[in-house]
C-alpha cells in the first residue's frame, strides 16, 4: 500500500504545478501594455429643445431663410437626395432661440420657404427620386396640406431651376440659390447674377461675391462678399426691373461681424432684414444700414 500513498503524492504534485503554471499564463503583467477598454456612448435627441444653431450641420448646404418681420423667421437647411435630411426651424425672438419643426417622413430635400404670419409653404423633393412638391401650413408645420406651383418661391434642384412652370435648366454650371417674382426671376451663380423677365432670355450681369438675395419690391437686396469697404457681408441694392449686363449696385451696409465661409442666406420683411451666416443669424431694423 505504500507505493500506493506515493503514487497520489506525485499526482498531487503534478496538479498543483499544472494550476500554477495555467495562473501565470493568464495573469496580468505589469509590464506588457494595457488592451482595449470598451466604451458605449448614447446621444439623447429631443424634438423640442431649442437650440440658437441649426440642428443639422449646414456648413456645406443650401440655406433658406424666410422673414415675417422682425421677431419671427423660418430658416432650413436643403439636405441631399438620398442623403443629409433637411431641417426645417422657427423663431419667435429674433433668432435668439430655435425651435425644430417636424417634416413629413417622405421629405428628401428642401429648395425653399416662404413664411407670412398666416402660413409657412415649403418647396420640398418629395420620395426617392425627390420630386418637387410643394406643401403648406397653417399652424407652424403641426400638418401640411398641397399648396399650388409657386407659392413657395423657386428653388434649385439636382435637376435644374424649380420654377412656377416646372424645372428648367440652370443658366450656369452651379447656381447657388434662385428666385421667381411675380415679373422677374433671378439663379445667383459664382461670379455672376442671372437674370429674366417672364421666360425671356437670362441676362448675365458679372457681380463678384454675391451669395444670397431677397426681394425688396422695385430693387433686390443683395448680400454679398469679398468687397474693398466691408470685412464680414456687404447689402447691396440692385433694381430689378431693366436689368442689363452693365447694371450697378448701391451699397447700403455692413455686417461686420458676418461668416464670409460657408452658405449665406437673406430675406427680408419691409425695412427688417435678416442675415445667416456661418453660426449667426443676425437681424437689421433699417434695412441693412446698421447691425
Amino acid at each position: 500500500m505504500i507505493w500506493v500513498a506515493i503514487v497520489i503524492v506525485v499526482l498531487v504534485v503534478i496538479d498543483i504545478a499544472l494550476v500554477t503554471l495555467a495562473l501565470g499564463r493568464t495573469a496580468p503583467n505589469s509590464g506588457d501594455p494595457a488592451g482595449p477598454i470598451p466604451t458605449f456612448s448614447s446621444s439623447p435627441r429631443s424634438s423640442t429643445s431649442s437650440s440658437p444653431t441649426p440642428t443639422a450641420d449646414a456648413a456645406d448646404s443650401r440655406r433658406s431663410l424666410s422673414a415675417v418681420d422682425g421677431q419671427e423667421a423660418w430658416r432650413a437647411t436643403d439636405g441631399t437626395c438620398g442623403g443629409p435630411a433637411p431641417t426645417l426651424e422657427h423663431t419667435l425672438d429674433a433668432g435668439a432661440t430655435w425651435k425644430p419643426v417636424t417634416l413629413g417622413t417622405d421629405v428628401s430635400s428642401l429648395m425653399a420657404i416662404r413664411a407670412s404670419s398666416a402660413n409657412l409653404t415649403v418647396l420640398a423633393g418629395v420620395g426617392d427620386d425627390c420630386t418637387p412638391t410643394v406643401r403648406s401650413s397653417t399652424n407652424d408645420g403641426v400638418t401640411w396640406s398641397a399648396a399650388a406651383d409657386g407659392e413657395a418661391g423657386a428653388g434649385v434642384s439636382t435637376a435644374g431651376v424649380v420654377l412656377r412652370t416646372g424645372v428648367t435648366e440652370p443658366p450656369c454650371s452651379d447656381p447657388v440659390e434662385a428666385f421667381q417674382g411675380e415679373q422677374t426671376s433671378v439663379v445667383i451663380c459664382d461670379g455672376q447674377l442671372e437674370w429674366r423677365s417672364g421666360t425671356g432670355d437670362w441676362v448675365d450681369v458679372p457681380l463678384d461675391g454675391v451669395r444670397s438675395m431677397a426681394d425688396a419690391g422695385n430693387d433686390y437686396s443683395l448680400a454679398r462678399i469679398g468687397t474693398d469697404t466691408c470685412a464680414g457681408v456687404q447689402i447691396e441694392s440692385m433694381p430689378a426691373i431693366a436689368v442689363t449686363p452693365a447694371t450697378t449696385t448701391t451699397p447700403i451696409g455692413c455686417d461686420a461681424d458676418a461668416a464670409t465661409e460657408g452658405p449665406i442666406s437673406l430675406d427680408r420683411s419691409g425695412d427688417d432684414v435678416w442675415l445667416w451666416a456661418g453660426d449667426t443669424v443676425a437681424v437689421s431694423t433699417d434695412g441693412g444700414a446698421t447691425w
